[in-house]
C-alpha cells in the first residue's frame, strides 16, 4: 500500500520556516467559534461514573462466581474495563477533562497507576512527544518502542528473535499485542526506578497497592492454577484492547524521517492519522480515538465534541485539498496488516541491503 511521500505534500515556504500553519489557524477559528474546545466537566463526571459502574459490576461477578472457570469471562470483562478506564487517564493527561490540574492529575494517576498498573508520569511525557511528531522515525517514541518496523531502515537495529518477528510482522504484530499490558507494567517500574517520573513515591505507592490488592483477591478467591490463568487472560485482553486502540491510528500512514520538520501542524497531523468511521458502538469502544485526525489536531478537545470537529475538519481539508483518510473498522486493520507486510517484504526476499541502498 503506497502513500504519497511527505515531500510531495505541497508545504508552503512560510509553513516550513515558522512551523505554524495559517490554514490551521483558520480551521481553529471555526472550531473555537462553536465552542468545541470548551471543557465540560459534567460530561466526564458521567463517564467516570459509567466506568466505575462497569468496574464494580465486574468485581461483583468475580466475588459471586468464586472458584469457577466461568471466571475467565469475568477476566475478559475486567480487561475491557481496564481499556475503558484508559480513556480517562488519556483525556486527563491531555487536559481535556477539568481546568483544575489537581483534579485532572488525580484522575490520571488513579486510572493509570492504580487501575491499570501504568505509569501516568511516563505516559504523559511519552504521549506528548508522539503528538508533536507522529510517525516520525526519530522523534515519535511510539515507533521506536515497537519490535515491528515501519521503514526498512529500522531493520538494522533489530536482533535475534526480533528479526523473526519482523519477517512475519503483519501477523505477529497483532499476536504480540497480548503482551502489551505486561510490557507497560515493566515500563512503569523501569521509568520510576530510573528517575524518569516527577512523582516516584506516589506512583510507586499506587502500583504496589494495586499489585497487593489485585493478587490478594485473585489468589484468595481462586485456586492457584485458575488464579494464574485468570491473570493471563485478563492481562492479555487488556493488552489486545490497548493494541487495537492504537494500531489503526497511524500505522500504514505517512512515515517521516530527517532532523528537520517539513510539514505544518495541520498536514503533520492529518497526513499521518487515520480515522475509523464513527457509530455509537465505535465511539464507545474507541473512547473517541477513532476520531484520530481531530484528536491530533485538537488534543485538548473533550471527547464529546470530536464528532462535530470531524465534520468541520473534513470540509476544511476538502477545501484545501489536504488528503483526509477515514475507513471502516475492518478496513483499518487490513490496511495496517498490508502495510506491515509490504515493509517487511525485503526481509522475506533476502534483499534488505539492496532495498535500503535503493531507498537512500
Amino acid at each position: 500500500m503506497q502513500r504519497p511521500h511527505v515531500q510531495e505534500a505541497g508545504v508552503s515556504v512560510a509553513a516550513q520556516r515558522t512551523g505554524a500553519s495559517a490554514t490551521f489557524n483558520e480551521l481553529l477559528k471555526r472550531v473555537k467559534a462553536e465552542g468545541l474546545l470548551d471543557l465540560d466537566p459534567r460530561y466526564y463526571i458521567g463517564r467516570l461514573t459509567l466506568n466505575t459502574t462497569l468496574l464494580l459490576a465486574g468485581l461483583a461477578v468475580f466475588f459471586t462466581l468464586g472458584d469457577s472457570w466461568w471466571q475467565l469471562l469475568a477476566a475478559v470483562w475486567m480487561g475491557l474495563c481496564g481499556g475503558q478506564s484508559s480513556f480517562m487517564w488519556h483525556d486527563a493527561g491531555h487536559k481535556a477533562m477539568f481546568r483544575n490540574k489537581r483534579a485532572a492529575s488525580a484522575v490520571g494517576y488513579f486510572h493509570a497507576n492504580f487501575v491499570n498498573g501504568v505509569s501516568f508520569g511516563w505516559w504523559v511525557n511519552h504521549h506528548n512527544r508522539h503528538h508533536s511528531n507522529p510517525n516520525h522515525l526519530d522523534m515519535d517514541p511510539d515507533i521506536g518502542r515497537r519490535t515491528a518496523i515501519f521503514d526498512i531502515k529500522q531493520y538494522a537495529t533489530r536482533r535475534g528473535m526480533q528479526r523473526f518477528v519482523v519477517r512475519y510482522q503483519s501477523v505477529l504484530f497483532f499476536v504480540l499485542l497480548t503482551l502489551e499490558s505486561f510490557k507497560m507494567h515493566k515500563t512503569a517500574v523501569l521509568s520510576i526506578a530510573q528517575g524518569r517520573t516527577k512523582r516516584p513515591v506516589l506512583e510507586s505507592t499506587l502500583l504496589l497497592l494495586r499489585a497487593a490488592i489485585y493478587l490478594t483477591c485473585v489468589f484468595m478467591v481462586l485456586s492457584p492454577v485458575l488464579a494464574v490463568v485468570f491473570i493471563l487472560v485478563q492481562q492479555a485482553t487488556l493488552g489486545v484492547y490497548f493494541g487495537l486502540l492504537f494500531a489503526p491510528n497511524h500505522k500504514g500512514m505517512d512515515v517521516r524521517d530527517g532532523e528537520e520538520e517539513t510539514l505544518d501542524w495541520l498536514e503533520r497531523q492529518v497526513l499521518t492519522s487515520r480515522n475509523i468511521r464513527p457509530s455509537r458502538l465505535i465511539d464507545f469502544l474507541y473512547g473517541g480515538l477513532n476520531y484520530q485526525v481531530e484528536h491530533h489536531l485538537f488534543p485538548a478537545m473533550p471527547q464529546k465534541n470530536l464528532a462535530r470537529a470531524r465534520e468541520l475538519t473534513r470540509a476544511y481539508c476538502a477545501e484545501r485539498s489536504v488528503p483526509y483518510h477515514e475507513v471502516g473498522f475492518w478496513a483499518s486493520y487490513r490496511e495496517v496488516a498490508s502495510y506491515l507486510h509490504e515493509v517487511s517484504a525485503p526481509v522475506r526476499r533476502g534483499d534488505v541491503d539492496a532495498h535500503i541502498q535503493q531507498a537512500a
